[in-house]
């Protein structure tokens, strides 16, 4: 079995709830959230050996994650406790079609106080795909442990992923994000990105969308991956490029739909044995990659159709439930 680490954000989801009528006030509900931790959540449930490393508060919310983790099956033997601030909080508010809109009481917050000396020799021993995304780019030192973690992790002969789940609002006003954020997609084998963030990319670079994606294959990337909500998945290697048709289902909270993606691709990635060095030849191969992809996919598709972000991910029979029906309905 592969071995997965995810590093960096973790947090607590407040959904906000329907009132149940006008003078009523707005309730909130606790959910285990952090695009990287709900990586590991959706990884872990499918059966994969992920960890998850970052920085917990010492309090109430810290004690929480950590349990909510340990109850996903993810290890948790990299995590560093803080007393010096708060676990990070985000207020959720999801609108008809479930989508959400994000209120961040970050920074101050424990996960961006992870430094580089804090990663346990674990993180990285006999690690197979180590994943990032970009939310731990925000601040310079969480942003350069990050960096040396993507680093280390090449260097263990692990597979570098990173999600780039770009949050403008958590970037310090007056920060230009794009230098770190090329500094991190030039050091990833794998890249997923959103249309939104590809275009948010591709305003700097002269050449439009075809020039990011040529200047992420003409560092480290192996493979680009980029989402568009319910739309076609579009993926792009150094050998081919190609279109792939997702799941239709009735959406309920996309809070996690990404981050179930990333967690299911990695698995399938790591169940067809295409991780840690393997990875340059798999993409040449790019069957196994496809019907990683293709996995991801339903692992993403069953996410959206429950609320929360932990609570929201699948098992792997129901994936595979998802998919045979699939398959049944084409025949």
């Amino acid at each position: 079995m592969s071995k997965i680490v995810c590093f960096g954000e973790i947090l607590i989801d407040l959904l906000a709830q329907p009132p149940a009528s006008p003078d009523t006030p707005r309730a909130f509900l606790q959910y285990a959230g952090g695009a990287p931790a709900n990586v590991a959540v959706a990884a872990a449930r499918l059966g994969a050996d992920t960890h998850f490393a970052g920085m917990l508060g010492k309090d109430m919310f810290g004690d929480f994650l950590a349990e909510s983790l340990a109850n996903a099956g993810v290890a948790t033997d990299c995590i560093v406790r803080t007393d010096e601030a708060k676990t990070a909080l985000a207020f959720v508010a999801l609108d008809a079609s479930g989508e959400r809109s994000f209120s961040f009481y970050r920074p101050p917050a424990a996960d961006l106080l992870f430094r580089s000396a804090h990663f346990h020799p674990n993180c990285f021993e006999g690690t197979r795909s180590f994943h990032v995304c970009s939310n731990s780019l925000t601040e310079a030192e969480i942003a350069q442990a990050t960096l040396e973690g993507m680093r280390r992790a090449r260097q263990a002969g692990a597979m570098v992923s990173l999600d780039l789940n770009l949050r403008p609002a958590l970037w310090p006003t007056g920060v230009d994000p794009l230098p770190r954020l090329w500094e991190a997609l030039s050091l990833a084998d794998l890249v997923k990105l959103s249309r939104e963030e590809l275009e948010y990319l591709a305003a700097s670079v002269p050449g439009g969308d075809a020039a990011v994606v040529e200047r992420l294959l003409g560092a480290q990337a192996q493979a680009v991956v980029i989402t568009d909500g319910a739309a076609p998945i579009r993926w792009r290697t150094r050998h081919g490029n190609g279109v792939l048709t997702g799941f239709q289902v009735t959406t309920v909270d996309s809070t996690a739909a990404g981050d179930a993606f990333v967690g299911g691709l990695l698995f399938g990635i790591g169940e067809r044995d295409g991780d840690g060095t393997a990875f340059p030849a798999f993409c040449a191969e790019q069957t196994g990659l496809l019907e990683a992809i293709h996995f991801g996919a339903a692992v993403g598709a069953l996410a959206v159709t429950r609320k929360g972000a932990f609570a929201a991910m699948p098992t792997l029979g129901e994936v595979q439930q998802l998919l045979q029906q699939q398959q049944e309905t084409a025949a």
